[in-house]
C-alpha cells in the first residue's frame, strides 16, 4: 500500500505539477500587474494597522487579520522548521533561492486567491461568510461537480496533513524535551496527551469560525514572534558570516557543486527541491487558504488579498529565511544529500543557545502544530459544510477530535502520504480556476488600484461594481440573488450580501 501512494505522491507531486503551480505563479503576476510588488506598499500598512491598532470591526464576523492570522495558522507549521532544514540538505544551499523565487511567485497566487474568494463569498444561515475555491467553481465557472470534488478532496486532507501528522509531530517534539530533561515517560502517555490536545482542539474548533479567527489572532503571532526572536539574536551574533551565507545561497543556486562539495551536483535537484518546500510551506496554489481568506468581512476583495500577499511574505520570506540563515550561519557541518529535518535545526541553534533551546524547539513546534489544526480544522469542516449543509459543523469537530486521539496511538506514513497526495490533487482544479478567473480578477484589481478604501473605480462602492459588465470568461455562470433565485437577475442585482 506504502508503495502504491508513494508512487502516486510522486506523480502528483512530480515535475509537471511544480511547473504548473509556477507557470499560474507568473501568468498571475503579468496578468494583472505584479501585485506583490505594486500593491505591496498597500499591503504592509494595512498589516501594520490592524496589527496594531484596535479592532473596529463586528465582533461576531471575521475580519481580514483574523482570517490572515487563521490562514498562516495553517501554513507556519513545522514546515518552517523541519521543511526548511530539510530542503537545504537534500538541495543545498541553492535550494533557499528557488524558495524565494517560489514565494514571490506565491505572492500573486495568493493574491488572486484570497481575492476571488471574498468577491465569490456567500453568506451562511449561521450568519458567516464562507468562501473558497468551491464557491469561485460554482459561482465563478459553474461548475457545482468540479467544487464537490474539490471539496471531498478538502476533507480527506483536514484528517491527515492538517490532524494527524501534526498530532504525531506534536506528541514527537514532547517525547524529545521529555528525553532530554532526563522524565521517564508514564505508560500511555502519548495517547494522554493526545486525548488532552482533542479535549483543547474541540473546545476551540466549536467556537467556529469567529472563535478560530480569535485564538489564531493571539497564538499565531506570539508564536512566530518568540521564534523570529530567536533566530535574530542568532544572527546578530552571527552577522559577520551572513555575507558568506547569501553568496553561498545565490552560487548553490545555479552551481550546486561548487558549495556543496560535489555533493549535490544538479542544479535541476536545487530548483526542484527549493521549489517544492517553497509550496508546502506556503501552500500557494492548493486554494486551502483562500476558505480562510473568504470568511472576511472587508470593504473590497483586493484588500483581502493584500492579506493574502502578507501571508506568503511573512511565511517564506521571513519564518523560512529565518531558519535557513541560522542553519547556513551556524558552521556546522551538514551532510547533504539526506534529509535531516529537525536534527539539523537543532544542532545549529545548539551553537549559540546551547542543549535548552531544544525545549523552545520542542515549544515551538507544538504551537504551530496546534494552530495548523485550528486553521485544516476550519478548512475541512467548510469543505464538509458545503457537501453535506451549514449543520455539518458540530459532526466534523467531533469527527475531528476523534483522528486528534488516533493521532497519539499509530504511525502516520501511510496516512501523509495519502494526505499529501490529495493534497496536490485539490491544486489542479484550483490553479484552472485561477486562469479563467484572471478576467475578473483583473476587473476587480483596476477597480481598487484607483480607488480609495472601499470606494469602486468610476465612483460608487464596492456592492456597486458587480452591476457593470462581467469579464468572466464563462458568461453563462450563474450566481444566487439574496432571494435565492439563480440566474441573470441574480447575477446583476448581487448585493453586498453575495459579495
Amino acid at each position: 500500500m506504502t508503495k502504491l501512494l508513494e508512487t502516486v505522491n510522486h506523480f502528483v507531486w512530480g515535475v509537471p505539477a511544480l511547473l504548473l503551480i509556477l507557470f499560474v505563479g507568473i501568468w498571475l503576476t503579468i496578468r494583472i500587474g505584479a501585485p506583490q510588488v505594486t500593491l505591496f506598499p498597500r499591503a504592509l500598512r494595512d498589516f501594520l494597522y490592524q496589527f496594531t491598532g484596535k479592532p473596529t470591526e463586528d465582533p461576531n464576523q471575521v475580519s481580514g487579520y483574523q482570517a490572515l492570522c487563521t490562514a498562516l495558522a495553517a501554513t507556519v507549521g513545522t514546515g518552517n522548521i523541519i521543511g526548511v532544514a530539510g530542503a537545504i540538505s537534500i538541495g543545498g544551499p541553492g535550494a533557499v533561492f528557488w524558495m524565494w523565487v517560489c514565494a514571490f511567485l506565491g505572492m500573486a497566487t495568493k493574491y488572486a486567491e484570497a481575492t476571488l474568494s471574498v468577491r465569490y463569498h456567500v453568506r451562511s444561515h449561521r450568519g458567516e461568510w464562507s468562501g473558497g475555491p468551491m464557491y469561485m467553481m460554482e459561482l465563478g465557472l459553474g461548475k457545482k461537480w468540479l467544487a464537490k470534488v474539490y471539496c471531498i478532496f478538502g476533507v480527506i486532507a483536514a484528517f491527515g496533513v492538517g490532524n494527524v501528522t501534526q498530532i504525531r509531530a506534536i506528541i514527537n517534539s514532547i517525547d524529545g524535551a521529555v528525553k532530554y530533561l532526563g522524565i521517564t515517560p508514564f505508560d500511555h502517555m502519548n495517547l494522554v496527551v493526545a486525548a488532552i490536545l482533542a479535549l483543547l482542539l474541540g473546545i476551540m474548533l466549536m467556537g467556529g469560525a469567529v472563535g478560530i479567527g480569535k485564538v489564531a489572532q493571539r497564538l499565531v503571532p506570539f508564536a512566530a514572534a518568540a521564534y523570529i526572536l530567536l533566530c535574530v539574536v542568532f544572527l546578530v551574533i552571527r552577522i559577520r558570516v551572513l555575507p558568506q551565507v547569501l553568496c553561498q545561497i545565490v552560487a548553490g543556486a545555479f552551481t550546486p557543486q561548487a558549495v556543496t562539495g560535489g555533493m549535490i551536483g544538479s542544479f535541476f535537484q536545487a530548483l526542484r527541491i527549493g521549489a517544492s518546500r517553497g509550496v508546502f510551506t506556503n501552500e500557494a496554489g492548493m486554494g486551502t487558504a483562500a476558505i480562510a481568506h473568504g470568511g472576511a468581512d472587508v470593504s473590497h476583495p483586493a484588500r483581502q488579498g493584500l492579506m493574502g500577499i502578507m501571508e506568503v511574505f511573512i511565511d517564506t520570506i521571513v519564518i523560512c529565511s529565518m531558519t535557513a540563515l541560522v542553519i547556513l550561519s551556524s558552521g556546522i557541518s551538514i551532510d547533504f544529500g539526506k534529509d535531516l529535518g529537525a536534527y539539523l535545526t537543532g544542532q545549529a541553534f545548539s551553537t549559540v543557545y546551547g542543549g535548552w533551546v531544544h525545549i523552545f524547539l520542542a515549544a515551538a513546534l507544538c504551537a504551530f502544530g496546534i494552530a495548523t489544526v485550528l486553521g485544516w480544522g476550519l478548512y475541512g469542516a467548510r469543505c464538509a459544510q458545503y457537501l453535506f449543509g451549514d449543520d455539518f459543523w458540530e459532526p466534523f469537530v467531533l469527527i475531528q477530535v476523534v483522528f486528534v486521539v488516533l493521532g497519539g496511538a499509530m504511525q502516520t506514513d501511510c496516512v501523509w502520504l495519502l494526505a499529501e497526495t490529495v493534497n496536490g490533487l485539490m491544486a489542479i482544479p484550483n490553479l484552472v480556476t485561477l486562469i479563467c478567473l484572471t478576467p475578473e480578477l483583473r476587473r476587480i484589481t483596476d477597480t481598487f488600484r484607483f480607488s480609495q478604501g472601499g470606494t469602486a473605480a468610476q465612483g460608487g462602492t464596492y456592492e456597486n461594481i458587480h452591476q457593470r459588465k462581467s469579464l468572466r470568461t464563462v458568461p453563462h455562470a450563474k450566481i444566487p440573488s439574496p432571494g435565492g433565485q439563480s440566474g441573470k437577475a441574480g447575477k446583476e442585482n448581487l448585493s453586498s450580501e453575495h459579495r
